[in-house]
């Protein structure tokens, strides 16, 4: 998995790109880090350039949500398409984060 981010006023939105699976690990836990040391109300995963996620990607996912909770930050989960998208409905996120196409 690779990404960059970007901030406003707001918000950072992190585009995610790549397979997000359990040897991302370290590099998400760091990315964690770096966006919850900067102030925001409202952290977006943009998830369109993730082609592959596991169940160890999902956890991580919550891990982001979580962490977002503590700052008080909205954790948005945006653009997910094909294999990630249907991991996503199965896992019942739409119940757990705020979801947008």
């Amino acid at each position: 998995m690779n990404y960059k981010t970007q901030q406003n006023e707001t918000a950072i939105t992190i585009e995610m790109t790549g397979r997000f699976t359990f040897s991302d690990h370290t590099v998400f836990r760091k990315l964690i880090d770096e966006i919850t040391a900067q102030p925001s109300t409202t952290q977006v995963f943009d998830l369109s350039g993730i082609e592959f996620i596991d169940s160890a990607g999902l956890g991580m996912l919550l891990l982001a949500r979580d962490e977002g909770e503590k700052n008080r930050a909205a954790v948005v989960l945006r653009g997910a398409k094909g294999q990630v998208k249907r991991m996503l409905e199965v896992a019942r996120f739409d119940t757990l984060f705020q979801m947008e196409d």
